[in-house]
């Protein structure tokens, strides 16, 4: 009843490269495509490095730097993937640029990977960007199709 005051947010979520940004569903994976680590976007590269997204903290990277996690000011957490099963190559073309409890801003470089030697280990090279916690999200929407670094591809509405 007195959430009725309560004004919603909104966190414009920037392309990490530059490539062509496809609905979650047609990632070439179950657990991103049925949403079971949150609502996201999936990228078809057309480069070899990640950059930030958002605003944040680094809180993560996977041991083998095939996975990135930052967390926004506003509490929101973002995980970045590189490539489907790319965990099985060990860290094997994957070179972390930057390291965790490091504050980025939108366009710093976090990740620097060889499309190349993913597609040659038989692995895909789509990149996933999830939403996988926060503040409460009301709603995710995806901005689809060709876009640079820095253009918004996720609106996230938020309590």
């Amino acid at each position: 009843m007195f959430n009725l005051f309560k004004k919603n947010k909104t966190l414009n979520v920037k392309a990490p490269m530059k490539g062509e940004y496809i609905n979650i569903n047609e990632t070439p994976d179950h657990v991103f495509s049925n949403k079971m680590l949150g609502d996201g976007i999936a990228i078809k590269p057309k480069e070899e490095v990640v950059h930030s997204p958002v605003e944040g903290t680094i809180e993560m990277i996977f041991h083998t730097n095939h996975a990135v996690g930052l967390k926004t000011k506003e509490g929101i957490e973002i995980l970045i993937h590189i490539g489907i099963d790319t965990v099985e190559l060990g860290g094997e073309g994957f070179h972390r640029i930057t390291k965790e409890g490091d504050i980025v801003k939108v366009g710093d470089p976090l990740i620097k990977f060889d499309r190349r030697l993913i597609k040659e280990k038989g692995k895909s090279d789509v990149v996933v960007m999830v939403v996988t916690k926060g503040m409460e999200i009301k709603k995710l929407k995806t901005n689809l199709g060709t876009k640079k670094i820095g253009e918004d591809v996720i609106e996230i509405i938020y309590e």
